[in-house]
């Protein structure tokens, strides 16, 4: 528990709660919210409670960075796991242009970059197999008109 006594961003963000600071207002000019802190300073813990309490985990504050960017900004991969599982958007950028992912590899996180990598790929891959819209209403048309008449004839109504 020292170590999160000398942490700024625990101090910060102990302030913040305790004088009731909602969980998506921005507390400083940088417009960071508590999220942005507690994932900055890779405070799973109290990431997760903000996150449960109704936190936009997609919040972006004046450099155009949202929690996901702050947690690969200091290579925390329990608040990327956090984030990635709550449902953040990866492909966010800065306002630099840099999504999380980028800022891993900068920072020397590879680990956490491979991570995002891995998460981004697993989504394209899971979007490309989702159902064609289009499909989706002719099978909805083929079973609403299942048993009609005119499905019986061989020929059906659009």
């Amino acid at each position: 528990m020292l170590l999160l006594d000398c942490n700024p961003e625990v101090d910060s963000l102990k302030h913040l709660l305790e004088t009731g600071a909602s969980v998506n207002a921005p507390p400083d000019p940088c417009e960071q919210s508590p999220v942005h802190l507690a994932a900055g300073g890779g405070l799973a813990c109290f990431l997760l409670w903000q996150l449960q309490t109704g936190a936009d985990l997609n919040q972006q504050d004046v450099f155009g960075e949202a929690p996901l960017h702050k947690a690969a900004r200091v290579g925390s991969m329990e608040c990327l796991s956090l984030l990635v599982a709550s449902d953040a958007q990866i492909d966010l950028c800065n306002k630099n242009g840099q999504t999380a992912e980028d800022l891993a590899w900068s920072c020397g996180f590879p680990e956490c970059a491979k991570f995002l990598t891995t998460i981004k790929c697993m989504q394209t891959i899971k979007s490309r197999e989702q159902p064609n819209k289009d499909h989706c209403v002719q099978v909805l048309r083929l079973k609403r008109s299942f048993g009609s008449e005119e499905y019986t004839s061989g020929k059906r109504k659009c």
